[in-house]
């Protein structure tokens, strides 16, 4: 799932009284995969309920994190060095990091469409 929507879901749950039953869900996952970790800042509150879900899973539970941020720009989104220094430490003990580079994907696709109904190739 998006972060964005984790955290949504996890404040709804928060105000429905329901929190400890969707943390102990997320829990019998074997793999939680959270996409889009860089694209939106959450409040404060929410960065401390996705914060508690990956502490939660430390050394017990798999996660997978994508990000389009590097690690030092991590405090805007968690609004705070602290918690993100507490939530790297976490995330980066005993993991692999990959780091990709490059063109995007989605971007050369849309670019090959692009040059392939272009009018004046004749197509």
């Amino acid at each position: 799932m998006t972060a964005a929507g984790l955290v949504t879901q996890l404040e709804k749950a928060q105000q429905e009284h329901r929190l400890d039953r969707m943390r102990a869900t997320l829990d019998r996952l074997d793999l939680l995969i959270v996409d889009e970790r860089g694209y939106l800042s959450f409040s404060r509150a929410g960065a401390e309920l996705l914060f508690q879900v990956f502490a939660d899973r430390y050394e017990r539970r798999s996660l997978l994190v994508t990000r389009n941020l590097p690690f030092g720009e991590w405090g805007q989104v968690f609004q705070g060095e602290r918690m993100t220094a507490a939530l790297l430490d976490r995330l980066t003990h005993q993991c692999d990091i990959f780091e990709m580079s490059g063109e995007s994907y989605r971007f050369r696709e849309s670019m090959k469409a692009k040059a392939g109904k272009d009018p004046k190739k004749g197509k």
